[in-house]
């Protein structure tokens, strides 16, 4: 007895049951998990959305390392709200599709614009000054 649950790697259900098997053989690629390019490109090609995201989070390491800190936690933030970009417009991302689209839009999003923010607000003279913050840590230091 073959389930439709049979092409993802699972093994084959008791008779009756409506249970998943307890070993699995494979897992399900996420929502857009396939190849960015086609099969017949090279390596780096097919998986070229992940590789820009980790670029770019990468040079933003390289620069808060050499401590131009602002800018290179800026390209970070910036680096997440690009893979948030590519997984909502591109049908298939690789292996940047983690989850499944929804979850690692809110994910990609919300952590890029923390950063961002926090970039934003970083000491000495902060771009971005947000007073309810000030308030709420002279709040808990008083």
């Amino acid at each position: 007895m073959r389930t439709g649950v049979a092409k993802l790697g699972w093994t084959r259900r008791e008779p009756g049951s409506r249970r998943f098997p307890r070993i699995t053989r494979s897992i399900a690629r996420p929502e857009g998990g396939g190849r960015a390019a086609a099969g017949d490109a090279p390596a780096p090609a097919r998986q070229w959305p992940m590789l820009l995201v980790l670029s770019l989070v990468g040079l933003g390491l390289i620069l808060t390392a050499f401590d131009v800190t602002r800018v290179g936690t800026l390209l970070i933030g910036v680096a997440l709200l690009v893979g948030a970009g590519l997984r909502w417009w591109l049908p298939s991302v690789g292996m940047l599709a983690v989850r499944s689209r929804f979850t690692d839009l809110v994910t990609y999003s919300v952590l890029g614009v923390v950063i961002v923010v926090l970039a934003l607000m970083q000491q000495p003279d902060p771009l971005l000054e947000l007073p309810f913050l000030d308030r709420t840590l002279h709040f808990t230091v008083d």
